[in-house]
């Protein structure tokens, strides 16, 4: 019995010369509309769908391959005799191999202006019908998805006949690929609806890079990015020069990038270990870097610098004279590159969209054991409104110093105490499983500068502790949002202290 495949394909790319060679292997190839005209014109022998079925495409191509003798030749089992004896009864042909890639759902909806009536147009229904009848029987049916698949598929025929553990993995890309699609189309309905947290969720993610190591040399990992391009994330990079990155790599710049949407004048961020030790923001980003390096010149020793404007030369210049993981930036003038790819290790991201800010519909998610943690991300100003309890007004440089000192606790992870003066951070403490070691760190690190400098802490202090280290310190204002049942007692010990206190009613934990 001759052999049959049925290719219907929107993306069209190599299917010519996979459609020549199946018929020089003897298979009749069956098509619709646009691949039949496209395999047609090529010199392809090819059969139209509607001779087959013996019923034209209807409904402007809506239904075109929703048919028995569609379907019965691609799920008979051949080796069940009672199917082949209805296929003879029934006058259908087997179909043994199915060619299909879907309608272009993604790349419609990315398109600006797309009605609703249009992405619908844009599901696909009979290929995704024809795919998983393929896959379902991939004993006996060879069903492609994946252009990439075209050589390895005919070379097997040549040889003999596609392995069956070739045409298992095929089905395994199939159900991949349509569970995928769908989840496009579910997260496009669902966000139409406004709906945030549904009974049941998926999330579609494509393979972006293999990575050095995870976050052990002795981890494999991968980096996925969101099917949907999310501007000004790190999938939207682009790696200018050094090693592979690594998971820690990405998580720890995923950070610096999180604090670096707090800021539109020119800001510099050093993360390690996924925390800040060092931010800054001035007239230029050349001394928003000084500041954030003179932060904590220690800390940033193998750190992650990520900058909200084009990295010049005499930036690179300095940035050079220390060992750097990570550089992120929107751009990187020519010079300065030069400088820089001179350390071979030093991996260089251009950012274009590094301003963006997080997208309005967004998730942040954590995965446990088990289960996905699911939230809003935490956007906004660090406050909306803040309340003065102390009996000194803070100052409106204390105020400017509070806010930004708010912007870096906001990214620092819990319990996290963050002191800053002229619009840099001083003094950083992190990821302490008490606010007073995180207060004490905070103040170590700030040394002599500690003296004149503003306090955040990114939840409420249960005791007056830290007030009173703070006062002993010399810092002049705390900002912290307040809601202890010893709120008073805080508030009493800032007013022996002569500290300025503001309570800004918004909890900054992060985990």
């Amino acid at each position: 019995m001759k052999k049959r495949a049925l290719i219907s394909v929107s993306d069209k790319t190599g299917v010519v010369d996979f459609a020549k060679g199946l018929e020089k292997e003897g298979y009749e190839i069956i098509s619709t509309g646009g691949t039949y005209k496209t395999l047609e014109s090529a010199g392809v022998k090819v059969i139209p769908v509607e001779s087959v079925t013996g019923f034209p495409e209807c409904l402007d191509g809506r239904v075109k391959t929703l048919h028995p003798k569609i379907h019965a030749g691609i799920l008979a089992m051949r080796s069940d005799k009672k199917h082949m004896d209805e296929l003879e009864k029934l006058g259908i042909d087997t179909i043994d191999l199915v060619c299909v890639n879907l309608y272009p759902f993604k790349q419609t909806i990315m398109k600006e202006g797309i009605d609703l009536q249009e992405a619908i147009e844009n599901i696909d229904i009979g290929g995704p019908t024809m795919l998983r009848s393929a896959a379902k029987n991939y004993q006996d049916v060879t069903v492609v998805v994946d252009s990439a698949d075209y050589e390895r598929v005919l070379d097997e025929i040549k040889g003999g006949g596609v392995s069956l553990e070739t045409k298992f993995r095929l089905m395994y890309k199939v159900f991949q690929h349509t569970a995928v699609y769908d989840t496009l189309i579910s997260t496009y309905m669902r966000e139409k609806l406004g709906i945030r947290f549904p009974e049941q969720i998926t999330f579609a993610y494509e393979k972006a890079q293999d990575l050095r190591y995870g976050e052990n040399p002795h981890q494999n990992a991968i980096f996925y990015k969101e099917c949907m391009p999310v501007k000004g994330s790190l999938a939207e990079a682009e790696q200018l020069h050094g090693k592979e990155l690594s998971y820690n790599n990405i998580n720890d710049t995923n950070g610096a990038l999180d604090l670096l949407r707090e800021f539109t004048a020119p800001a510099a961020v050093a993360v390690k270990h996924a925390n800040p030790c060092g931010v800054g923001t001035a007239d230029s980003i050349e001394e928003a870097y000084k500041l954030a390096y003179d932060a904590d010149p220690v800390s940033v020793f193998g750190g992650i610098i990520a900058l909200n404007r084009p990295v010049t030369k005499a930036l690179a210049e300095e940035m050079s004279k220390i060992f750097l993981e990570v550089i992120v930036a929107p751009d990187f003038d020519a010079d300065a590159l030069e400088i820089l790819e001179k350390k071979k290790n030093i991996r260089l991201l251009r950012l274009k969209s590094i301003n963006a800010p997080l997208p309005e519909n967004g998730y942040d998610m954590k995965k446990v054991v088990g289960g996905l943690l699911v939230q809003d991300y935490n956007k906004g100003e660090v406050y909306d409104d803040f309340t003065v309890v102390s009996k000194r007004q803070p100052t409106e440089k204390e105020l400017a110093d509070l806010k930004f000192a708010m912007k870096v606790v906001k990214h620092t992870k819990s319990n996290a105490i963050v002191l800053a003066k002229n619009g840099a951070t001083v003094g950083i403490g992190a990821g302490q499983t008490n606010r007073i070691w995180a207060t004490e760190q905070a103040i170590e690190h700030g040394g002599d500068n500690t003296v004149g400098s503003v306090m955040a802490s990114d939840a409420f202090f249960p005791f007056d502790d830290c007030v009173e280290a703070a006062g002993k310190a010399g810092i002049t204002a705390i900002a912290h949002p307040g809601g202890s049942v010893n709120d008073n007692l805080s508030v009493a010990k800032a007013d022996e202290y002569g500290i300025a206190m503001i309570m800004t009613h918004r909890r900054h934990f992060k985990h």
